[in-house]
């Protein structure tokens, strides 16, 4: 486990608009900085990054936190890893304590099989450099490609040997385990136990994850006359998810944000050819059909893309649907048609990088337009054709989410295919109307599956009517506790440490007291706890440490050795949140923040009013815990074992009647005031 000094010095050097920027292109927003969520699908950006603060937040979906948090979302890394990749990145030395026994059995599985893969990658690179086979088959196959040694290495391209277990035999000397040579797709088993090589035989392409990290592999095969696939692509695995990665995206992002475009090409080759010629901001679908995830990757970094086809007609109509959706992201799209007889590999070869470029801004072409004429080529004079063509190209049209773009495509495709331009608009209308619904639908279906209530354990039916609305009183009670006890915690890990007030010191006196001291003394006090087990378990590190000089809740709780702990306190230093009427009053009365300032509201009046906050959020509590108490006892009074016991009913009628006194109490002293996370 990284000790907490060690994390605290990862987090003072490591600066997240620094580390951001790597995998999101971020515009400057006041004093603050702001790009497209890498984290969910949107349009306009919401993601904010705060330099002051070292923190990111989506107003949108909600995630973020700071530097270390942001990578171990965007990398999928667990706490380890991501403040191990900060520290490699900054230069720090990571200590660890010694692990216990369970703690080396939990140690992150996704870790190792990060490890096995960089080690395969060195495996695969040195025996194309130094083995005799790697020399004379796989060196000799890349510069037949036209590869220089540096682009080889560059690529990190390597070769594995013909004997069907030269890789496993390898990894296992080793020491590397059996089942993750399985997990990550190097080796694969047979019925009869055996361990083999799934590239043995193949030239081999690393396939990098935006940061760097390998998380699968491409073997192509250099026996022209074996019937098996000419490709082999690692499985997906629990680091690897074919949908979410572009090769050769690694080594194009930062060329991509200075080009201001990307070009999209299909294979390996075509990327390494294009890099070599000079043409750096290129990435491969690797042969599949393009993604919603590969689309997000790109538009982090760019919205405007050049799809490269080789001529293949057939390949081309196959994969327009996939170009419908880069343009529902919004995305720029041009298609470049490459002279016929080549693809983007030989025509790189064969051309400089200045030669390339001119090429590509003398052809390229926009996607609805070259659409429009490749249909129109095929359907003639036919009426049946063309007005299938319309359909077609309307699909495309009415994906595009700008209106002005829209219509000026919808003028230019009635005037090329020689139509009203009233009936493409209706068109466009008709669709757009048919695809909300279906969404609508879709989201009414997921709704419905959420809120469905759930079967009985003995008799797989639904619950009776009669306690649906008990139920439902029960469930918003629930919530209410952990939305209060949500805005408790925010006031600890904010201001924890500050003075809430005074208390009596048994001498005539008077001795300040922090708003730790105050929530957990109020609690203990009522004989209650916090429902939420992080909650209560944090509250309780905060009263332990409480004394110690120089204590601060919110570094104590960032730089937590717990990632849930960590991560959590980011979430509650980060939501917007409104802790009083008073202050919801006064933020409405004024215009509402543009998003790349609310990362810099600073909420003065809450830091100053800290002795009514912590009194009132503690009533808050209380108030829902009433409430949630009556709900139960609902439920208790109107079932059936109570019913049949007219002692037990009579009991819990008092205790209702006692709490509805208390629940009246309580809301009185709140007023109206409405506390909203």
């Amino acid at each position: 486990m990284i000790d907490r000094e060690t994390i605290r010095r990862i987090l003072d050097a490591a600066d997240i608009v620094d580390v951001v920027s790597e995998f999101v292109t971020l515009r400057k927003a006041g004093v603050n900085y702001k790009g497209l969520c890498p984290f969910h699908n949107e349009r306009t950006p919401s993601f904010v990054v705060s330099p002051s603060k070292q923190f990111c937040k989506c107003f949108s979906c909600g995630k973020g936190g700071n530097v270390v948090h942001f990578i171990m979302e965007h990398e999928q890394m667990t706490y380890p890893e991501a403040l191990k990749w900060l520290a490699r990145r900054y230069g720090i030395e990571v200590k660890e304590r010694e692990l216990t026994a369970e703690e080396r059995m939990a140690e992150s599985e996704r870790e190792s099989l990060f490890i096995l893969n960089e080690w395969a990658r060195d495996y695969f690179t040195d025996t194309l450099l130094h083995h005799p086979d790697g020399q004379a088959v796989g060196m000799a196959y890349f510069r037949q490609r036209g590869f220089r040694d540096d682009t080889i290495r560059k690529f990190q391209l390597g070769y594995s040997l013909p004997a069907r277990d030269a890789l496993a035999r390898a990894a296992l000397a080793k020491g590397y385990r059996r089942e993750y040579l399985v997990k990550t797709g190097l080796c694969y088993e047979t019925e009869d136990g055996r361990l083999l090589d799934r590239y043995h035989g193949r030239v081999i392409f690393p396939v990098h994850t935006v940061s760097g990290k390998v998380v699968a592999f491409g073997g192509r095969v250099m026996n022209t006359g074996a019937k098996v696939a000419k490709y082999v692509n690692s499985p997906e695995s629990e680091i690897y998810h074919k949908s979410n990665e572009l090769y050769g995206l690694y080594l194009a992002k930062h060329a991509i944000v200075k080009q201001g475009r990307c070009f999209l090409v299909e294979g390996y080759t075509d990327v390494i050819s294009m890099h070599q010629s000079g043409v750096e901001n290129v990435v491969a679908s690797s042969g599949t059909s393009l993604t919603e995830g590969q689309i997000r990757l790109i538009h982090r970094f760019t919205e405007h893309i050049t799809v490269l086809y080789d001529g293949d007609m057939a390949g081309i109509k196959a994969s327009l649907r996939g170009i419908d959706m880069l343009l529902r992201e919004g995305m720029n799209v041009k298609v470049l048609l490459l002279p016929d007889g080549d693809d983007p590999d030989s025509f790189a070869r064969k051309h400089t990088a200045e030669e390339f470029q001119q090429y590509i801004d003398q052809h390229q072409t926009d996607f609805i337009r070259f659409k429009t004429n490749l249909l129109l080529a095929d359907c003639g004079d036919d009426p049946v054709k063309r007005a299938g063509l319309i359909t077609d190209i309307v699909r495309s049209i009415a994906a595009i989410p700008d209106a002005i773009v829209r219509q000026m495509y919808v003028r230019e495709c009635a005037a090329m295919m020689a139509v009203d331009e009233r009936l493409v608009v209706d068109a466009v209308a008709k669709q757009q109307r048919a695809e909300r619904e279906a969404q609508d639908k879709a989201r009414q279906r997921q709704a419905e599956a959420k809120t469905e209530p759930a079967p009985s354990a003995e008799t797989d039916e639904a619950p009776p009517a009669a306690v649906a609305e008990t139920v439902s009183s029960a469930t918003t009670a629930a919530t209410t506790i952990g939305a209060e006890e949500r805005l408790l915690m925010q006031l600890v890990v904010r201001y924890g440490e500050l003075t809430a007030g005074t208390v009596d010191d048994g001498e005539g006196g008077e001795r300040p007291v922090s708003v730790i001291e105050y929530i957990a003394s109020d609690l203990a006090a009522e004989e209650l706890t916090l429902r939420t087990p992080l909650f209560a378990r944090m509250l309780a590190e905060a009263v332990q440490h409480l004394g110690e000089p120089g204590f601060r809740a919110m570094d104590y709780f960032m730089q937590h050795p717990d990632a849930e702990v960590s991560r959590m306190a980011a979430a509650l230093a980060t939501d917007r949140y409104q802790l009083s009427r008073y202050h919801f009053r006064q933020r409405a009365a004024g215009p509402e923040l543009p998003v790349e300032q609310l990362m810099e509201e600073s909420p003065l009046n809450d830091r100053n009013r800290l002795g009514e906050l912590a009194p009132r959020l503690l009533m808050d509590f209380k108030y829902a815990v009433v409430k949630d108490e009556l709900a139960g006892l609902l439920r208790r009074m109107r079932s059936p074992e109570t019913a049949a016991d007219p002692d037990a009913c009579t009991r819990l009628m008092k205790r209702y009647m006692d709490l509805a006194g208390v629940e009246r109490e309580l809301a009185r002293a709140l007023g109206d005031r409405v506390v909203t996370l």
